[in-house]
């Protein structure tokens, strides 16, 4: 404290000989609490676009902003000042600012894509700074999502994880990685694993906003934007400088092993940083312990082989090796910044993603009536993604705005799909690519010192193709096979304006407000008809939707905080929509439905987030939403008839229509006490409820009500967590219908309700080397989340190394 303190003193004597020398050319600004410059500050001349940006020392030159009028000086995290220059002249040209949030992260980018104070943000948002990351040691990111028991994720298969928020699941809920949308034209309605192509150790945060979020992000974000920021470059104040880290980690789940290294170079105009991260996972190793009404459920009896040119059942030397599902997984992330001005900078961004085949397990372990396996290979071929970003930042303030970015990007995305029936010698492939383009300008505009202009411009085009062939396994032999997406020219356009203005009314009320416009526009072309006599040539749709919202923070006090929100959401057909034919389920083929109409959200929110006692703190959100127009399989004809051949399966003919309506609400609630110095409690809840309206059907991604309760314990180095999570089940006559036709993955009673224990501990030895020990499912307790086709992870134990320098 006194070294501290010494250095206070001495930066402010500087301080003041620096404005001293400046013959008043020269302000300094400085934090209020340990007198450090605070560097990007914007000092403006009320009612002009005369400005300056405080360099890395707090410093600006402000000569041209003359000597009569008031300054108002702004920097995100601090409340804004206003002062006279007579008033600065007294000062020494030294100003100090106070920040505007007690903890950092009360600041929040997700809601408005600039840094905000979270107190005046009326929707919900959960974060996951890089900390709580490292400690939780995720395997994926969807793991990572799943980290306190707010975000419930499905899992198909090892190598996946869907997000499921307010009902929502898929191409209903939006990813978002650097200001960029990840959501592209064949994103599908059914589960989707696309955020593990992410690596959560590249993360400096992660934020999930709740909810309809079409007024900043558009079509898809129907029940809520998951914002992912990735670690960033950062310049030297002088010379250069250079840190990074390592990453080894063990899981005995899966006997996963995971390398993970980093490197920061710094100058004053340039700064890189690089990552490099290796997954491999084995096969998944489920619980052993069973519920005794279920003693045989998620046994893995067998798997197949193929011998001598023969498929074979083999049996599983231990039935609680889920074989196969093992899979590893490489990614890369590259980013160069420049410095192009005191007020200005650009980054350019490399992301890279690619895995292994990913065997897909809920497929391979589907029998016939005669209990024989219906196939002998499933599996996703790599899935690959790249993107390739550049972000321009300007923060001068001009009569348009006082901040600017502009962020163009070009991602390339490739999966595809690969089976073969058990006893066949074909081997079905089926590539689809998506060569996306976006461009987004986004503003930022202060009005006095409390109010707040956000507007910007987004354009978007998705280009697919899809192929497909099988190929004999026996001779290498091919032929032609019918593609999951028309062949043609298919694109996927669209084009947004939006606007968004938050206004403090007055010290304790706050207006949010926003519109968006947004026009899609859809081209598919169907040209080879010999596997399907398609009744048309081509689909195309446009459409075009306003979106609102309107919400209002009361802030009666330091203590407490209460919200509600209006807003409303839209999501347009995308290809996957309307365009494919495949089988969702045995039996059931799902094909293009060329009247399909975007699907809109009412919704209604409240809630308060209160500090009741100084050791108590609760949080709780109460919404509901109302789903026009809503896109569901469902019984549909193709030529007139309810019943095609797929793949030589006779199958009934399904496809996306327009449901009447469906109602959902739910209710989260979050509690935080303080039991000691050291010691605190927390418990996260979320219950969820839905129903198509118009035929009484319980809705897919409604999730059962699910979430965690812990206790956290710190002292000097050490920190230990004892975590319960848990989540209720779902009756098998209260489950959708495209679960019930899926009774492999569940029990006669459906999804089973289920709680796990878990111990996590970390120390660090010193602030260069850390260890991190987690026992997950102490109780090696077998359980399957609500509609998953894998089981969870038995007792799993997590060793992690890291080390910086």
């Amino acid at each position: 404290m006194v070294k501290k303190s010494l250095f206070s003193v001495c930066l402010l004597f500087t301080c003041l000989c620096l404005a001293t020398i400046a013959n008043a050319q020269q302000i300094v600004v400085v934090d209020e609490q340990d007198n450090s410059p605070i560097a990007q500050a914007t000092i403006q001349l009320e009612d002009s676009d005369k400005a300056a940006v405080t360099n890395v020392m707090g410093r600006a030159d402000i000569s041209s902003l003359g000597t009569e009028g008031r300054l108002i000086i702004r920097h995100i995290g601090y409340k804004p000042v206003l002062i006279t220059f007579e008033r600065l002249a007294k000062q020494a040209y030294i100003v100090s600012m106070r920040a505007a949030a007690e903890e950092l992260e009360d600041v929040v980018v997700s809601a408005n894509k600039w840094e905000q104070d979270k107190r005046e943000i009326p929707q919900r948002i959960t974060q996951f700074k890089a900390l709580e990351i490292a400690k939780a040691e995720p395997a994926t990111t969807a793991d990572l999502l799943s980290v306190g028991g707010q975000v419930f994720i499905q899992k198909s298969q090892l190598g996946g994880g869907s997000p499921m928020i307010r009902g929502f699941a898929a191409n209903s809920v939006l990813l978002v990685v650097d200001g960029v949308r990840m959501n592209n034209a064949i994103y599908r309605s059914g589960n989707l694993q696309n955020v593990i192509t992410l690596d959560p150790n590249s993360l400096s945060e992660a934020e999930v906003v709740y909810g309809p979020g079409a007024v900043i992000y558009g079509s898809d974000a129907l029940g809520g934007v998951m914002d992912f920021h990735t670690k960033s470059p950062e310049f030297s104040s002088e010379g250069i400088s250079t840190t990074g880290g390592v990453l080894l980690r063990g899981a005995s789940a899966a006997k996963a092993i995971t390398g993970s290294f980093n490197l920061s170079v710094s100058l004053p105009k340039f700064a890189s940083f690089t990552s490099f991260t290796y997954n491999d996972f084995d096969d998944l190793r489920s619980g052993k312990n069973r519920p005794k009404d279920f003693p045989n459920f998620g046994k893995r009896y067998w798997y197949v082989e193929r011998i001598e040119g023969q498929d074979q059942r083999i049996e599983n030397d231990d039935v609680n090796i889920q074989t196969p599902s093992g899979y590893n997984q490489t990614n890369v992330l590259q980013k160069f910044k420049w410095k192009t001005s005191n007020f200005s900078d650009l980054t350019y961004a490399f992301h890279y993603s690619t895995s292994s085949d990913i065997p897909r397990y809920d497929r391979l372990i589907q029998t016939n009536i005669v209990s024989q396996p219906v196939y002998a290979e499933w599996h996703y071929g790599p899935q690959e993604w790249q993107m390739h970003s550049l972000q321009s930042r300007f923060f001068y303030p001009t009569k348009l705005f006082d901040a600017l970015k502009i962020t163009t990007a070009y991602q390339l995305v490739e999966e595809s799909r690969h089976d073969r029936r058990f006893s066949e010698d074909w081997l079905r492939h089926r590539i689809e690519k998506v060569d996306a383009l976006s461009l987004n300008l986004d503003f930022e505009r202060s009005f006095g010192l409390n109010n707040e202009l956000f507007y910007g411009i987004e354009l978007v085009g998705n280009k697919v193709n899809s192929e497909a062939y099988a190929e004999n396994i026996v001779d290498g032999s091919t032929r032609p096979e019918s593609t999951r997406y028309p062949d043609g020219d298919n694109t996927w356009n669209s084009a947004a304006a939006y606007f968004s203005i938050k206004n403090e009314l007055s010290q304790r009320w706050i207006l949010n407000t926003g519109l968006r416009y947004n026009f899609v526009k859809l081209n598919a072309e169907f040209v080879d008809k010999s596997f399907y006599d398609f009744p048309y040539d081509e689909i195309n749709l446009k459409n075009g939707s306003l979106n609102g919202n309107l919400g209002i923070v009361f802030l009666p006090s330091a203590k407490l905080k209460l919200n509600a929100l209006l807003s409303t959401g839209f999501r347009a057909p995308n290809m996957d929509d309307v365009g494919k034919v495949f089988d969702s389920e045995p039996g059931v083929v799902i094909v293009p439905n060329p009247d399909l109409k975007p699907e809109k959200t009412y919704n209604f929110e409240y809630g308060f987030d209160a500090q009741l006692t100084p050791a108590l703190k609760i949080n709780v959100v109460n919404y509901f939403t109302m789903l026009k127009d809503a896109m569901v399989r469902r019984p549909f004809t193709f030529n007139g008839q309810s019943q095609i051949e797929y793949d030589g399966v006779l199958s009934d003919v399904y496809a996306e229509v327009n449901t009447g309506e469906a109602f959902i609400w739910g209710l989260s609630a979050q509690l935080n006490y303080r039991l000691t110095n050291g010691l605190h409690a927390y418990m996260n809840l979320t219950y969820t409820d839905g129903k198509d309206t118009v035929e009484d059907l319980p809705l897919r991604h409604v999730s059962p009500v699910f979430g965690e309760t812990g206790i956290s314990y710190k002292k000097d180095q050490l920190e230990t967590n004892f975590i319960v999570r848990y989540s209720g089940g779902i009756a098998f006559e209260d489950l959708a219908p495209s679960e019930q036709n899926k009774p492999y993955l569940y029990t006669s009673d459906g999804a089973l309700p289920w709680y796990t224990l878990n111990l996590s501990s970390s120390y660090n030895f010193s602030e260069y080397f850390s260890v991190h020990l987690n026992l997950e499912n102490l109780l090696d307790t077998h359980y399957r989340t609500y509609s998953s086709g894998i089981s969870a992870a038995g007792f799993n134990a997590i060793l992690a190394l890291r080390t910086t320098f």
